[in-house]
């Protein structure tokens, strides 16, 4: 007997050794090559970045998951019982694997073998959080025990507080949302404070089944998972009976999130997007939470978008009808066609098919995706514009023509795609922030933008730096130009380059104020010609103009191709007193915990280290930007270009009464159509043109297919009240002039200006240049003759 207890002593002990071996050796095995579980200390979510404009209005979001990382401390009771009631109820208190979940899992894993299911798992939140963030979705036995391994491993490391914050970050709840803070705002469009028991419940029913348990998708389904986390609510005592019995009766209420996002600037967010792309790179863009400020004027880019379409249009509608996109009846492909338009939203038309022609008007029908389906007619008089050559309605459109259609201040009008594209850009000429700006017609169709991408020749929209350069250089707004032809050797071989004016005539001896407010191009090359090529090129260069130059006196008419946003960039100066700008579209970005990363300075507090003891020390906010030209020689062109508009070929805004100045801009054989025009507070760029260049048609110049989209946008963006008088320099001197000859006209003489003079030139009577000195009362006339 005393063998045998001897014998049966020695087995158990050699079988808890084996078994003891068995275990370590397999923890050893597994432990092998096992994540480091340490990374999850410095752990932090993907969460999306955001941008928004200068009033702090949400424009766009990036982001591959959406998610919002909430802190533990700020994650309610409500939402932590429901998920341990659902998930694990006994996460505070087991070391990172519950034994007897396991049991459990293990019985009901027998009957699933033999019923060939699924297997089940036991797994607590800390083995949820080891798979989620160290391993894979793999369903094995190797994978268990490597999660069993890591979820000892991460207990001792970390505290529970710092688990559970992990896993209600991370865990994916459908829709795809990712934590509790997202999935709150999807499902029930509120903060995570504000939810009750029954609303937390559906959120803890949904890991274990997101796309089965969808409240959207199959309601009845999520409901029943619900009652379940409630009823274990009740359980752990964390509801009571009362409670239980009156929340399981409730409907889901779900409400879905709308983020209103601005869809008229994706022009605008898309050049931001690449910014921040380049500078900081993919990942830190889509998954570090980065909030990024904007100077974007929403009211200001509404309206410029409203204004480059109604321009768009009014030229595409000049160049005629084009015909239907398709005919229902004719054509089987005509599904086709449509789909290639991809419209953008906030244009508002409408896919319409006749359902009957007459002279006297069209009936439609929707036949669109959008849900509201209804009936319309459209009438002679509001599409005349299609109507050419005394045609009439049946003679253009047919019973099952496809169309589209637009419903203006309750007429309905069709609508043609427009093959022209072009931009609008609106800056300010102080701070450099790009207000406003839009890219192109259709967003959703083409995402290349026109303001920032597309190199074009400015055409006569380059002459200001011309005689801006000149002004610098001894000119004077009175100085006598000659207007006559002239010729240019290009080299052995090639023929002389003989450059023309606009209708190629030629106007003899004209003041060099009268040459820019009338676009002269024989006057500009000559003064490029004496000035010397070398000065308007350092100009242009300094205003970010171009980048490489050509040294061709071709390129004083604007020759060389540059874009839209750097043109309008380089007229700043006129209004802020000579200073270089860099147009900016961000202020500011912050990372994930509010620190700041990138801060646009161009200004400097002048005495805001000392103290005030009068209003007269109050501090001074200066720019930083570098001077390109004097104040004064801004101002003269600020002058000259405000005579384009009173007497030039921008005297189509004469009507609106408000102080404004500009250029137009029209390359050769009409491809290209710019203008830019300024207040005293804005610099408005616009651009006209195909993508794929050619001819815009006959008298399709800056004037007409550029001018009446900066036009719309200052009628309809800006107010009276935003008008000021330019800033006047002290040393300019403001005396009356003959506007034909330069000459000193007396008040009340007919034809008569007030011209802007340097006040230093006075000193320099002696000068070769000057020619007389006229009047008694130092009114100086500097008259040079070229």
């Amino acid at each position: 007997m005393l063998n045998f207890l001897n014998f049966s002593l020695k087995f158990i002990i050699i079988f808890i050794a084996v078994v003891v071996f068995f275990i370590f050796s397999t923890l050893w095995y597994f432990s092998i090559g096992l994540p480091d579980y340490k990374k999850l200390s410095n752990y932090q979510p993907p969460i999306s970045s955001r941008v928004y404009s200068e009033d702090s209005k949400l424009i766009a979001e990036y982001a591959l998951e959406k998610r919002l990382f909430i802190p533990f401390e700020s994650i309610p009771e409500k939402v932590i019982n429901s998920f341990l009631s659902a998930e694990d109820k006994n996460f505070f208190s087991h070391p990172g694997i519950d034994a007897r979940g396991i049991l459990r899992a293990v019985i009901n894993n027998l009957k699933n073998i033999a019923q060939n299911k699924r297997l089940e798992g036991a797994s607590t939140i800390t083995q949820q959080v080891a798979k989620n963030f160290l391993l894979t979705n793999e369903v094995s036995m190797k994978r268990k025990i490597k999660e069993a391994i890591l979820a000892f491993r991460i207990e001792r490391a970390y505290t529970k507080e710092r688990i559970l914050e992990l896993y209600l970050n991370q865990i994916y709840l459908g829709q795809g949302t990712y934590g509790i803070a997202a999935a709150s705002l999807e499902y029930f469009d509120k903060s995570i404070k504000d939810l009750n028991y029954p609303e937390a419940a559906l959120l803890a029913a949904l890991p274990k089944a997101p796309s089965k348990y969808n409240p959207y998708r199959y309601p009845d389904l999520a409901k029943f998972r619900r009652n379940l986390v409630l009823e274990n609510l009740a359980d752990n005592n964390f509801i009571t009976e009362n409670q239980l019995t009156s929340f399981k009766l409730l409907d889901l209420k779900l409400k879905r999130r709308k983020i209103e996002i601005i869809n008229e600037a994706n022009s605008y967010t898309e050049e931001v997007r690449r910014t921040v792309k380049n500078i900081y790179g993919f990942e830190k863009l889509y998954s570090q939470g980065l909030s990024i400020s904007t100077p974007l004027n929403i009211n200001y880019q509404i309206q410029a978008l409203k204004s480059l379409r109604k321009g768009i249009e009014e030229y595409d509608q000049r160049r005629g009808w084009r015909g239907p996109i398709a005919n229902k009846i004719q054509n089987k492909n005509w599904e086709n066609k449509i789909s290639k338009y991809k419209l953008d939203p906030t244009l508002k038309w409408r896919v319409v098919e006749l359902i009957s022609v007459n002279d006297q008007e069209l009936l439609f029908k929707t036949i669109d995706k959008i849900e509201k389906k209804f009936e319309g007619t459209i009438y002679p008089k509001n599409i005349k514009w299609t109507l050419r050559q005394n045609k009439s309605l049946s003679d253009l459109y047919e019973v099952g023509d496809i169309l589209f259609a637009k419903k203006e201040k309750n007429i309905w009008k069709i609508k043609q795609y427009p093959k022209v594209n072009g931009g609008i850009v609106v800056i300010d000429p102080y701070k450099g922030d790009v207000l406003a700006l839009v890219g192109g017609f259709n967003f959703k169709t083409s995402e290349f933008n026109r303001v920032t991408q597309a190199k074009r020749q400015p055409g006569s929209a380059f002459k200001p730096i011309v005689y801006a350069a000149a002004l610098e250089n001894g000119f004077a707004p009175n100085t006598i130009i000659l207007d006559a032809p002239f010729v240019e050797s290009q080299g052995f071989g090639l023929k002389n380059w003989k450059p023309e004016n606009y209708g190629k005539k030629f106007y003899g001896p004209t003041t060099f104020r009268k040459g820019i407010e009338y676009s002269r191009n024989l006057m500009t090359v000559r003064i490029a010609k004496i000035l010397g090529l070398d000065k308007i090129l350092k100009l242009s260069k300094e205003l970010n103009i171009y980048e490489d130059i050509p040294e061709l006196l071709s390129v004083s008419l604007g020759a060389a191709e540059t874009t839209l946003l750097n043109l309008t960039s380089a007229y700043a100066p006129f209004v802020n007193g000579g200073k270089k700008i860099n147009p900016k579209l961000i202020s500011r970005i912050q990372d994930r915990r509010g620190k700041t990363i990138f801060l646009d300075k161009k200004r400097k507090c002048v005495g805001c280290d000392k103290f005030i003891d009068n209003e007269d020390e109050l501090p001074i906010i200066e720019s930083t930007n570098k001077e390109i030209i004097s104040k004064e020689t801004a101002y003269q062109m600020t002058s000259i270009l405000r005579g384009t508009v009173e007497r030039g070929t921008a005297k189509k805004l004469k009507s609106l009464k408000v102080p404004l100045a500009g250029k137009t801009g029209t390359t050769n054989d009409n491809y290209d159509a710019w203008f830019i025009g300024f207040s005293s507070n804005l610099v408005i760029g616009v651009y006209i043109g195909y993508d794929n260049p050619k001819s815009l048609g006959k008298n399709e110049t800056g004037s007409k297919a550029a001018l009446p989209i900066f036009k719309d946008f200052v009628e309809n963006a800006l107010f009276k009240e935003d008008f000021k008088d330019f800033n006047i320099p002290k040393n300019i001197y403001l005396t009356l002039l003959n506007y034909d000859t330069g000459l000193k006209s007396a008040p009340g003489e007919k034809n008569s200006i007030i011209e802007a003079l340097k006040i230093q030139d006075i000193n320099n009577i002696n000068n070769k240049n000057l020619i007389s000195i006229l009047g008694s009362d130092k009114m100086i006339m500097f008259r040079q003759f070229y």
